[in-house]
């Protein structure tokens, strides 16, 4: 103890304090000992530790129970990695043959194929979200993970550490991302870190995940040392003479461990040797002994929890697996659409550039022919022969930006490109958006956090990943302890085989002799194993292995910085419910904010294209200019413009709000289960939908004449 600069007073108090909280932790060790003695904690005891996680909101303000993923039990491959591939009723060598896992497919479903017609593929968005479902690169790739997860939990069964597994979105489709939610799973679980085992991410450390003693080995082993020996020994002295000496030793050790802390170890050892070495008694000499030993964690490891808690953390890993699965779901559904929905715009925009001109074409071939009469001025056509270049490059621009906008789609819902009609043929979007209002509009804004409070996967993944911490943090404590080890075991041994006819008796009554007949008497190898069952030479004991760490100074620091990451996980967690709410906010302001922007749009486009017919007319007549015609186009174009992006704004806002409650798999019907197999039996149905207005499709080439 530093006592510079204290007084004899506070050194005394001090002093008194260290006592007092010495004394605490001896009895407290003493009553941690004395019910280990009594038989350790009860099952009942173990289930409420293991049920106490379940309170992991409990201190945490206003925090909902999220409503848990249903479990995916239909997996990717058709074998459950959870389990062992040869159980009791299997061939035993099964457990020695490695794992195939079906090669992944790269070829399209054949939804795709029905679609294409007459050389284009009419797209709806129910078709566009089950062809996402079906061939995206993304949902495939993490569909893998479920199937990984439950490697994780056959990995723990054995007792080894788990190695945890990723629940960051996989984000390789191109297309509107910026429009989705990226933000992931919480603590451990985000899109730019790994959950359950694995390092953290969003300012959050997990460095201590898997803290405490390691469990024992469950999984048993049997090792075999079998070995032959010829060994020739020269003379040292008259009592060692040259001796030729055969020795096969067959030896086998039989390792278990328990969840109760309990390590069981049988050995079984046997020799056969032969010599010519007057000093053997027998050649052949056969000798057994058998060793079993079981040793018992009183302190640290002691107990099913704490040999379980690996296993337990796997299974919430898999939990974890469930919800980012999806929330990969919810995020690449929102992102076909925010696809489907620019590609709506594309295509309406080449339309719009299409009318507009086709309207300056018309105009510059009207003026043209009042030049010819002498009814215009030659200034006028040179200003509309202008607009009609002008609007052959924005329509340029416009068809290449709705080709590529095909090309997007396509990568999102295809998983083959290779094929050059598929590449070439033109995308036609069949369904555009109402502006039906809807129920969540009506609701209020606290009825809409909650929502999404019980449904967000991200909150579901950080309280899942908030026990896991609840777990690493008991086995910090756990390791606090002291190791004490109670062992006993028990054994025997025995020796037989034939006399050896090279003996020497030395202590004959003539001096050394040859050991006379059957002096030893012969007894075979079943002998020997019958003296060995019969305990005729007994071999027990028991004892205590002690290791206490004077200071103890790496268990604290451990176990004060798993407390500090769940503290800190803690905050996290709180700080995503607002997150969450502010998200809820502002998705439902947003709707609410783009149906009025269309439907002032829409007024804007009507009274433009009123305006316009009214201009033309007085220009028909005399009574305007080429120039206020142009001017009235250009306003009409600005207005469908605008129209076209606002309707593109509402569809993506409410696909929008959707992601942020976490419904869209509700409302539109789709199943998760159908989901991680990749073949999907029901289409989704999209509501707030109606079929696109009968028109021109747009032209892929731009007239080059005036």
């Amino acid at each position: 103890m530093y006592s510079f600069g204290m007084s004899a007073f506070e050194q005394e108090e001090t002093a008194r304090k260290v006592r007092g909280q010495a004394g605490k932790r001896l009895r407290a060790l003493a009553a941690v000992m004395l019910t280990l003695a009594a038989g350790g904690p009860s099952g009942f005891a173990q289930q409420a530790a293991v049920q106490a996680t379940d309170k992991t909101l409990a201190e945490l303000p206003g925090a909902p129970v999220p409503n848990y993923t249903q479990p995916v039990n239909l997996r990717s491959s058709s074998r459950d990695f959870a389990k062992p591939s040869a159980g009791l009723k299997d061939l035993p060598w099964k457990a020695y043959l490695p794992a195939t896992v079906a090669k992944a497919s790269f070829l399209n479903s054949g939804r795709l194929s029905d679609l294409y017609k007459g050389g284009k593929i009419y797209l709806s968005l129910s078709d566009a979200i089950a062809l996402t479902l079906e061939n995206n690169y993304d949902i495939a790739i993490a569909r893998y993970y479920l199937d990984i997860a439950d490697t994780d939990i056959l990995r723990t069964k054995s007792g080894a550490n788990l190695l945890g597994v990723p629940t960051g979105l996989v984000t390789g489709t191109l297309g509107s991302a910026s429009q989705t939610l990226t933000s992931g799973g919480g603590p451990g679980g985000t899109s730019g870190g790994a959950g359950g085992g694995a390092a953290g991410a969003s300012g959050l450390s997990l460095s201590t995940n898997g803290a405490g003693p390691n469990p024992e080995t469950i999984d048993p082993s049997l090792s075999s040392t079998i070995q032959f020996e010829r060994q020739e020994s020269p003379q040292t002295s008259v009592f060692a003479p040259r001796a030729f000496t055969n020795t096969d030793t067959y030896d086998f050790t039989y390792n278990q461990g328990f969840v109760t802390g309990t390590a069981l170890t049988v050995g079984f050892n046997n020799s056969r040797v032969t010599s010519t070495s007057p000093f053997s008694s027998f050649s052949p000499e056969l000798s057994s002994n058998y060793r079993a030993t079981v040793t018992q964690h009183v302190l640290q490891g002691a107990g099913i929890w704490v040999n379980k808690r690996f296993m337990y953390q796997a299974i919430n890993d898999r939990r974890i697996a469930d919800s980012a699965f999806r929330q990969q779901i919810l995020y690449t559904v929102n992102q076909v659409e925010n696809i489907y929905w620019a590609l709506v715009s594309a295509y309406e925009d080449v339309q719009s550039k299409q009318r507009a001109l086709e309207q300056s074409t018309k105009l510059a071939a009207d003026n043209r022919k009042q030049l010819e009469i002498g009814t215009m001025a030659p200034l006028d056509v040179v200003s509309s022969d202008s607009a009609v270049v002008t609007d052959k490059q924005a329509l340029i621009n416009s068809q290449s930006t709705l080709y590529y906008q095909q090309l997007i789609i396509k990568q999102a819902i295809a998983r083959n490109l290779n094929d050059p009609g598929l590449v070439t043929a033109p995308v036609i979007p069949t369904d555009r958006v109402s502006l039906e209002e809807l129920p969540e509009e009506k609701q209020t804004v606290d009825d809409l956090a909650q929502d999404a409070f019980k449904n967000r996967p991200e909150l579901e993944q950080a309280v899942l990943v908030l026990k896991n911490d609840e777990i690493t943090l008991k086995g910090a404590k756990n390791s606090l302890l002291p190791v004490l080890d109670a062992f006993g075991f028990y054994g025997g041994s025995a020796a037989g085989g034939t006399q050896n006819p090279d003996c020497i008796n030395f202590f004959g009554p003539s001096g050394p002799a040859p050991c006379a007949p059957k002096t030893f008497p012969t007894e075979g190898y079943g002998g020997v194993l019958g003296d060995l069952g019969s305990r005729t030479s007994p071999d027990k004991g028991l004892g205590f292995n002690v290791q206490i760490p004077l200071r103890n100074r790496l268990n604290q620091s451990v176990q004060a910085r798993s407390q500090l990451e769940y503290r800190q996980a803690q905050l996290r967690l709180e700080q995503l419910y607002t997150q969450v709410r502010m998200q809820v906010v502002n998705a439902q302001y947003a709707l609410t904010n783009d149906r009025a922007l269309v439907l002032a749009a829409e007024a804007a486009e009507q009274y433009n294209q009123q305006s316009l017919d009214a201009e033309i007319k007085k220009l028909r007549l005399g009574a305007s200019t080429t120039a206020n015609v142009l001017l009235q186009q250009r306003n009409l174009a600005t207005a469908e413009d605008n129209l076209i992006a606002g309707r593109a704004a509402y569809a993506r806002d409410r696909a929008g709000l959707y992601q942020t409650l976490a419904s869209t798999l509700q409302h539109y019907g789709i199943s998760l289960s159908d989901a991680a197999t990749g073949e999907i039996k029901t289409s989704p149905l999209v509501p707030g939908l109606e079929p696109a207005k009968p028109s021109r499709e747009p032209s892929t080439t731009v007239p080059s004449g005036r």
